[in-house]
């Protein structure tokens, strides 16, 4: 089975996360990608978040109709601050050996890896998928990895990927890259302005019946 894990803030989820995941399960021939609302990220520790109910609820709401695309609760379950590692670590601990599992990620959140809990040990545990815009140049993984670890991986054309020593590989992959944003969304509407096309209708229906981000709504509400 080829698993894709989609993990963030999804504060609120948008339609770029959406057709992001649908390329990345087409492209990859993925079996399902499960959507991962982070409880409490490491690197956002400064940075209000709306909670975990309604954020979990509105990516609920905006995969329901998609059969390859579900929703795990295991950060909020686990409870404390998420970490990538200890995420992939129990998808592998309860799956079948055979799992093959694929970790879905932005590009700059990539660019960013080496701030992450145990990095090095969690490029050995499964594959990465980096989501990337156009110009963006995939050709020298020490510009974003260290030297150190980067020497050891080598491009496979077959693949189109960077395989490393532990056979896991890294693939940058340009996708239809909706120029949409969580934080313009809040925004949006902290001002009162529209956010129709940017959200998933039942999401928008969402967003409006429990005053989410409005200028008069408080976080956590």
């Amino acid at each position: 089975m080829k698993l894709g894990l989609f993990g963030g803030t999804f504060d609120p989820i948008h339609l770029g996360h959406l057709r992001c995941a649908e390329e990345v399960c087409e492209i990859f021939h993925l079996d399902r990608i499960i959507f991962i609302p982070s409880a409490r990220q490491p690197l956002k520790t400064e940075q209000d978040i709306t909670r975990y109910v309604h954020r979990a609820k509105m990516v609920q709401l905006a995969i329901k109709d998609n059969p390859n695309f579900s929703i795990s609760d295991l950060e909020q379950r686990r409870g404390g601050t998420s970490y990538s590692i200890d995420t992939v670590n129990y998808f592998l601990a309860t799956s079948p050996e055979t799992l093959e599992l694929n970790f879905i990620v932005g590009q700059d959140a990539f660019q960013d890896i080496h701030k992450w809990k145990d990095w090095k040990e969690l490029l050995k545990r499964c594959h990465f998928i980096v989501m990337t815009r156009p110009g963006y140049d995939a050709e020298d993984l020490s510009a974003v990895l260290t030297k150190d670890i980067s020497k050891d991986y080598h491009y496979d054309h077959v693949s189109d990927g960077f395989i490393g020593p532990a056979e896991t590989s890294i693939y940058f992959r340009r996708l239809t890259f909706l120029e949409i944003s969580s934080t313009d969304i809040r925004t949006r509407l902290a001002k009162g302005q529209s956010v129709r096309y940017l959200v998933p209708e039942i999401v928008h229906h969402y967003i409006s019946a429990k005053k989410l981000y409005s200028s008069q709504s408080f976080t956590g509400n």
